[in-house]
């Protein structure tokens, strides 16, 4: 039986409200070490994966008992892949740009999704999409231009904006073979455990890769990284993957829109980092491109 409106609007909040702390949480423990290296990006990234998974554990015992395609488990690998490479580029961003201008590139993913499925899945966009598409281009391209200007006040804004759009296109991958796999059979909770370990295994070597190690961080880090895996991951996420099984994607992602704008205000309150104006015009360009897109969907 289909849950009530009511459910589906209460879950999604909570979801939006979640992920919206994930780069508050990320910029913390970045501030906490006193350095934004890939190395330590990698390290967030696969130490939230980890706790998620290891909270999922129990969960492994009863995989067998839901008899599924092989495919569903394919797509779920897929999507797991998708999601550990999500993370590694959009965590990274956060290093080089501002919370404003990563979040708001990082939510585009509605764009992504349209002209992923065209190209995976034979759906094509409508032309109000496309034109969305380019409204929501003209805004990125506003926000690029505009932290090229206040490069003194991030390390690297280019770097950061070009990331946090990677990590868009990813996590679009990582929405459209989740619903696949759901649609091939298998429950929430058996999807999440396979793609959630399957992304912190495929990034657990990362960061041995780049000479560093697990245990070398100041207690508040691990603190930040437990609530990362807490909130945004098995909250924020899980409640989105669980939407995707009654609504449609792209209603799904028109909620996540609402992260940049949250997560803007406390990285206001929290840091004092008040966006260019320019990042702000263009912030609401894209989205409202967005928006089209979505109507046109």
């Amino acid at each position: 039986m289909p849950p009530s409106n009511a459910k589906i609007i209460f879950i999604l909040t909570i979801g939006v409200v979640s992920v919206s702390a994930s780069a508050i949480f990320i910029r913390l423990a970045i501030e906490a070490v006193g350095n934004a290296t890939i190395a330590f990006s990698l390290f967030l990234a696969t130490s939230r994966l980890i706790l998620a998974s290891v909270v999922l554990i129990p969960n492994w015992f009863t995989l067998s008992r839901q008899k599924v395609p092989i495919q569903a488990y394919y797509y779920a690998v897929g999507a797991g892949f998708c999601l550990a490479l999500h993370f590694a580029t959009w965590i990274s961003s956060l290093s080089y740009t501002s919370i404003a201008a990563s979040t708001t590139l990082v939510t585009t993913n509605p764009l992504w999704v349209s002209l992923l499925g065209w190209w995976w899945f034979r759906e094509k966009p409508s032309k109000l999409t496309f034109i969305g598409i380019f409204v929501a281009l003209t805004g990125g391209l506003l926000i690029v231009l505009a932290d090229r200007d206040v490069s003194s006040s991030y390390p690297n804004p280019l770097l950061g904006n070009s990331l946090a759009l990677m990590g868009a296109i990813l996590v679009s991958g990582y929405i459209l073979l989740g619903r696949e796999a759901q649609r091939k059979g298998l429950n929430i909770k058996n999807y999440i455990t396979v793609a959630y370990t399957t992304a912190g295994l495929a990034l657990l070597p990362s960061v041995f890769l780049f000479g560093q190690d697990y245990e070398s961080y100041p207690l508040s880090v691990y603190v930040y990284v437990l609530m990362m895996a807490i909130f945004p991951q098995l909250i924020g996420h899980t409640s989105f993957n669980w939407a995707l099984r009654w609504v449609a994607p792209t209603i799904v992602t028109m909620v996540i829109l609402l992260e940049p704008i949250a997560a803007s205000l406390l990285g206001v309150f929290i840091f004092g980092e008040i966006p260019a104006q320019e990042v702000i015009y263009g912030g609401l360009i894209l989205l409202i491109g967005v928006g089209i897109a979505i109507l046109g969907g």
